[in-house]
């Protein structure tokens, strides 16, 4: 084989490196097969890694390429064998526990026979899951369970597709004197990088194909993303499913799993007040459900869910517990939010999975100033549901005129303990603070770039969520957790008419009053009037995303805000009738119902639900008149 000028040069230059010690050791696999190795260390390895070469067989005598009855290779010295070569890389899942999710130790143990039969070396190289360590692998495992392939699971990481150097193997060969090999791969990789550090791979004889049910979707994506050399039939990987197959959860099935931490929210909600943050039980729970992978896009392994979805998961919470409901709702939401940076933001905060955890405030909005290398912002910012469950903060401030959002650490901020509240204590809402605290150029962004239909990670996603204009999102929220709320209130309610005895009453038990009847009957109507109000606010979005472009009308955005505030106001009523209907028990700090009530009476006064300014730029969207308020 004839080496090019430009791979001579890079062989000139490849750093020496001498053999250690060198040790015989008798291996025995676990299906019996048995060979002996001469184990070798070396010194001045490029990437300082304890990599192995196991010297196996004949390989004395392939080296002076005299091995009798080896298969001939192509421009073979005289048409004896050359050594045969495996770059076999460290996975410490299936060369030692077996796992059948990738091929590697069946290639192992099939590389050592070969090798050992032939002549040469098997180099067993600490490069754990394609460069990208066993922690991450484990990481990228998870994802694949949620659909992605084992290439786009590393890019979801923020990895490369394979992050793997053979410059410490070309090393290793040379330092044997084995400058010309057959490489037993089917990575065509390998023989590349090979080649080109100045080692002539004279033939590259094909591994076995290790398909098993866990693997075929694995071995599928060697053979379509980085051309292995894989004979896979359609027949072999459409009958083998890859395991855990689905863990993407339907509509139903997301809201199943909400619906069972009802019962359980219900019983940590006084503890929730009192820590006035989510326990941790809670958010494992959450976190085990997968609510906070509801609106990640798919392609980073969340489940790329839609706004119905969303809104009822929200809903549902708040039947268990409002706080609860309010604080997962903008955490999903923030999840989202960070879905629309670009992707070099991305790679960072999805790097250690699906669903990195944020709160985000804008009031008041902070003060940024240019330095080199980005912004320098000062500010105390009010009202960041989640931040004691967050990571990230995605804070609001002013710059030349111009709006931005920075991404900045939590850590990197103080934090001040101001959520002493009536209402909706256990969301822990405190406020953040900083003074001249950098932030990278790369983290702060135009606020109207991110909150329009084409924000930068519209470019990288294929969820039609991702085009949802921002705000449309935020004024789900606080209806959905009012009307869950509501709904408790009213069950509450009905519970306690069936068993109480109300004094001053000739009745048994007041569920046999007409008055109360009656209370309980407007009561439940209330409800019900929020819920359709409801629905068709989320219908309104729904259909949207269903049409290209899918930005609301001025009279679909009037109608959708509308129904909300009315939904909000119906369920609040719904709650008083319940707490004034229930007696002076119902006042109780044991009592559900006067934390249900406390819990309303501080949504209602978020400005997503506050009525009057609501209804006015309704009713200027429904007439044609425009907005006065830009973000309405």
């Amino acid at each position: 084989m004839t080496v090019c000028a430009e791979t001579a040069l890079q062989a000139d230059v490849l750093p020496a490196a001498a053999v250690r010690t060198q040790v015989t050791v008798p291996l025995r696999f676990p299906d019996g097969f048995s060979t002996t190795a001469e184990v070798l260390t070396f010194h001045g390895l490029a990437d300082g890694k304890e990599h192995l070469l196991l010297a196996l067989g004949p390989w004395e005598q392939a080296l002076l390429g005299g091995v009798p009855g080896t298969p001939i290779a192509a421009e073979g010295p005289e048409g004896h064998g050359l050594p045969l070569v495996r770059l076999h890389s460290e996975c410490m899942t299936g060369d030692v526990f077996g796992s059948q999710r990738c091929d590697c130790g069946p290639q192992l143990r099939e590389a050592a026979e070969k090798i050992a039969a032939a002549g040469g070396f098997l180099l067993y190289l600490r490069q754990e899951g394609r460069g990208i360590g066993l922690y991450s692998k484990l990481d990228a495992y998870a994802l694949q369970d949620t659909g992605l392939d084992t290439y786009d699971a590393n890019l979801a990481l923020g990895h490369g597709e394979d992050e793997r150097d053979y410059t410490a193997a070309a090393q290793m060969l040379e330092a044997l004197g084995a400058t010309r090999i057959r490489l037993l791969t089917n990575n065509p990789d390998k023989s590349g990088q090979l080649t080109s550090l100045g080692i002539g791979v004279a033939e590259q004889v094909p591994t076995g194909v290790h398909l098993s049910p866990a693997n075929s979707s694995y071995l599928a994506a060697k053979r379509n993303k980085t051309a292995h050399t894989l004979e896979l039939s359609q027949a072999d990987v459409g009958h083998v499913q890859p395991a855990k197959a689905g863990n993407v959860p339907s509509h139903d099935e997301m809201l199943n799993r909400v619906e069972e931490l009802v019962p359980r929210l219900r019983e940590r909600a006084e503890e929730t007040e009192r820590l006035r943050r989510l326990p941790e039980a809670t958010m494992e729970e959450l976190k085990e459900a997968g609510v906070f992978r509801i609106l990640a896009p798919r392609n980073v392994g969340g489940f790329g869910m839609g706004v119905e979805t969303y809104g009822e998961v929200i809903r549902r919470l708040a039947r268990g517990c409002a706080s609860t409901a309010w604080t997962a709702g903008h955490l999903i939401e923030h999840v989202w939010m960070l879905a629309r940076w670009p992707q070099n933001v991305q790679d960072e905060v999805f790097a250690n999975g699906p669903a990195p955890l944020a709160a985000a405030t804008s009031a008041p909005v902070g003060t940024a100033g240019r330095v080199p290398g980005g912004f320098s912002i000062s500010g105390h910012w009010s009202f960041a549901s989640g931040v004691m469950h967050s990571e990230w903060a995605l804070l609001a401030v002013e710059c030349d005129g111009v709006r931005l959002q920075c991404l900045v650490p939590v850590a990197e901020l103080q934090l001040v303990d101001a959520w002493h509240t009536a209402g909706l204590r256990g969301t822990g809402s405190n406020d953040l603070r900083a003074e001249n605290l950098f932030v990278p150029g790369h983290r702060a962004m135009d606020w109207s770039l991110l909150t329009a239909e084409d924000n930068p990670g519209s470019l990288i996603h294929e969820d039609p969520m991702i085009h949802t204009p921002m705000a449309t999102l935020l004024n789900l929220v606080a209806p959905a957790a009012a009307l869950g709320a509501a709904e408790y209130a009213v069950e509450v309610f009905r519970e306690g008419m069936l068993q109480r005895k109300v004094k001053n009453t000739v009745e048994s038990r007041q569920a046999d009053s007409p008055l109360a009847q009656a209370r309980f009957g407007k009561a439940w109507g209330l409800v019900e009037t929020a819920r359709l109000h409801w629905q068709e606010a989320v219908q309104t979005v729904a259909e949207s995303h269903r049409r290209q472009p899918s930005s609301l009308t001025d009279g679909e955005r009037a109608s959708y805000r509308l129904s909300l505030a009315l939904c909000g106001e119906a369920a609040e009523e719904a709650v008083r009738l319940a707490v004034s209907g229930s007696g002076g028990s119902a006042h109780r700090l044991s009592h559900p119902l006067q934390r249900i009530q406390r819990d309303v009476s501080v949504l209602l006064n978020h400005p997503t639900l506050s009525l009057d300014p609501v209804i006015e730029q309704a009713g200027r969207g429904l007439l044609g008149l425009g907005f006065t308020v830009p973000s309405f």
